[in-house]
């Protein structure tokens, strides 16, 4: 039986003069060797299955890429192009055009390979739920959009044939395809007119159904997010709602729902905690789903497919989630306007592995070998300290790079079964030998090491209560003034002054004692 190499990782980086690809971790020089020239463009984004890279150079020309040979396969030109993505497979690419009358069929699709017009329709405007307007299953066997009051479905072998099938349902303002296979597609009705909102499950087979296999209705709901688990068996419907009636939180509230395609468990996620639902990613095996909720310190809880608590994470400074490829490790942190803490799991030991910091951090993800965890720093969202890190499974820092400016930086997407068992992959790693700080080239900061992360479970601390900035000046001018410290530890005259204090207390109530009898 011959043995299939796995592919090596990738890594794509963009700075303010276009993007390179680079070799990815293990460094064997300590730094990243170029594989692509730098590239100048103002986005680059891969096909879900990382065989196809398409690159945005103006406003109306774009490049395909062929990501083994990294050659340029096909060029397109499009004017007044406003957005453009892959299919899941690169078999398509759709763009949408800035629309200069209503009749304008502004949404079209390419086929990358022939550079062919395969179909075109009609959209006024573009935001989150409605783009990309037609939606593909991973493996490109169904594909369907959002028309008023209906869903319609497409053959992706054939785009051509325009719609082919179609779901009524009144209202319907959002949809999800379920991605690993196809089978099922999620339909998002807001609230209207006193009704409350839904999402349905329908079954996108040859014989489409009228009638759900699943819903759930919910009130005080302004947005959902949809996230289907591999293997379309589970749906999770994160609610959210821009009011809080309780007025606990400004930013409103939310709710997890879960629903199952069979109909077995419709309901909440019973979470232990009140406050926002900040973060919650399914496994690769689509048998867990891990949650981040609650008020600071928020807690981190993994379910299984039947909502039953498998394993409890703890409380933190935590709003993010990340769940590694193969399923074995996570990441649980604090981004965005926490100070970045980050606590590494071994979900198979039910341990924790270490603990870490990446302040700043604005992209966050696993290697797709699941050894490797990257953070980064990028622009426009913080302009300084732009720059990438790279962690071992455990937290341990492996590698770090600072840029003047960085705007894009991702690993290159491969399917986690090219690659072998984890534990295999985690000890050649630790086989190998990892150099100290490296030389610095111009305008960039580099180091790489083997600093080591926090043990696990450290010993907890109790936190002190929070003190303005004038309370803690005060407590500093007390201390001075009456021989204290501004910790509340007593100095030693301040001992002696109180010892002071109490003997003579003592002795006028002793005084009062014999004036009374």
């Amino acid at each position: 039986m011959e043995i299939v190499e796995p592919p090596s990782l990738e890594i794509l980086v963009r700075e303010q003069d276009g993007f390179v690809m680079c070799d990815g971790p293990p460094f064997p020089n300590g730094q990243p060797n170029a594989k692509l020239e730098r590239i100048t463009c103002s986005s680059a984004n891969f096909s879900e299955d990382g065989s196809k890279l398409m690159i945005i150079k103006s406003d109306s020309e774009i490049s395909i890429y062929d990501c083994k040979s990294w050659r340029e396969i096909r060029s397109f030109q499009v004017p007044n192009l406003l957005a453009a993505v892959l299919s899941p497979c690169g078999t398509y690419l759709q763009t949408f055009q800035k629309s200069t009358s209503p009749q304008d069929r502004n949404v079209v699709l390419w086929n990358t390979e022939t550079g062919d017009f395969v179909h075109n329709l009609a959209q006024k405007n573009m935001t989150k739920a409605t783009w990309p307007s037609i939606q593909f299953s991973f493996d490109e066997v169904v594909a369907c959009r959002v028309a008023t009051n209906e869903v319609q479905f497409f053959d992706p072998g054939d785009l051509s044939k325009g719609t082919v099938q179609r779901l009524r349902v009144p209202g319907v303002a959002g949809v999800e395809l379920s991605k690993k296979p196809g089978a099922y597609v999620a339909v998002y009705v807001p609230e209207s007119k006193g009704m409350p909102a839904s999402v349905q499950i329908y079954n996108t087979g040859k014989d489409l159904q009228c009638q759900p296999a699943a819903r759930r209705n919910f009130f005080r709901c302004s947005t959902v997010k949809l996230s289907w688990n591999s293997g379309s068996t589970g749906l999770l419907v994160l609610v959210q709602s821009d009011v809080d009636k309780t007025n606990q939180s400004y930013y409103g509230e939310s709710k997890l729902n879960y629903l199952t395609t069979d109909g077995a468990y419709e309901g909440l996620v019973p979470l232990r905690k009140e406050g926002p639902v900040h973060d919650v990613q399914w496994s690769h095996s689509g048998r867990e789903f891990a949650v981040v909720y609650g008020f600071m310190p928020a807690m981190a809880t993994i379910f299984d497919r039947k909502c039953n608590p498998l394993l409890e994470l703890g409380s933190g400074p935590y709003n993010t989630i990340r769940w590694n490829p193969k399923g074995e490790f996570l990441c649980l942190a604090g981004f965005g306007n926490l100070p970045g803490d980050m606590a590494f799991w071994d979900y198979v030991e039910k341990r924790q592995l270490g603990t870490t910091k990446a302040e700043w951090s604005v992209i966050s993800e696993w290697s797709p070998d699941g050894q490797y965890f990257m953070t980064a720093t990028t622009a426009p969202r913080r302009q300084v300290d732009n720059g990438i890190k790279i962690f071992l499974h455990n937290g341990s820092l492996y590698f770090k790079k600072m840029f003047d400016k960085l705007y894009q930086v991702e690993w290159k997407p491969e399917s986690p079964d090219k690659f072998g068992d984890i534990a295999e992959l985690v000890k050649s790693v630790a086989s190998l030998k990892v150099e100290g700080s490296k030389t610095q080239g111009p305008g960039l900061k580099s180091s790489q090491g083997t600093s080591k992360a926090t043990p696990p479970n450290p010993p907890s601390q109790k936190p002190s209560a929070y003190r303005p900035p004038h309370a803690k000046a005060a407590a500093a001018v007390q201390a001075e003034l009456f021989g204290g410290s501004p910790s509340g530890e007593m100095s030693k005259n301040a001992l002696k002054n109180k010892k002071k204090r109490e003997k003579q207390k003592e002795k006028k109530a002793a005084e009062a004692a014999g004036g009374i009898t």
